[in-house]
């Protein structure tokens, strides 16, 4: 009885949804048909520069380090960030014999992932510094 009052109180969010939904579709199928087509030209696809013609390309493309290092900081961060509070209360969830047999499990595809992404690194030699 009472997980039918709790659903009870999402009709309004799902009111809320259908309304967003229509309303995004309305606006996207009244742009297509009274919107003007005009033609494009390059001169009218080329970026304004308060009138003067556009710069050349900019400069060319970063070196595979800099991803590397991005790779890095984001392998770390996120380690720190699941890692940090699920060994905090990693005795409580062994105390409980409920969570004992989740406790590896539910963290286990993360350390494999995390393993997969050093591997990663140490083939691409991002932790080589010097070059």
């Amino acid at each position: 009885m009472q997980t039918a009052s709790q659903l009870q109180q999402y009709w309004g969010v799902l009111v809320l949804l259908v309304l967003a939904i229509t309303a995004v579709g309305g606006m996207i199928l009244l742009s297509f048909l009274l919107g003007k087509r005009a033609r494009r030209t390059r001169i009218k696809d080329t970026p304004y520069e308060c009138g003067m013609i556009p710069a050349p390309e900019g400069p060319g493309r970063l070196s595979i380090r800099f991803y590397l290092v991005a790779v890095l900081f984001l392998l770390f961060d996120i380690e720190v960030v699941f890692l940090y509070p699920w060994a905090v209360v990693y005795r409580e969830m062994l105390a409980e014999p409920a969570t004992r047999a989740l406790v590896f499990g539910g963290i286990l595809p993360f350390l494999v992932l995390l393993g997969i992404g050093l591997l990663y690194e140490v083939k691409k030699r991002g932790f080589d510094w010097q070059t």
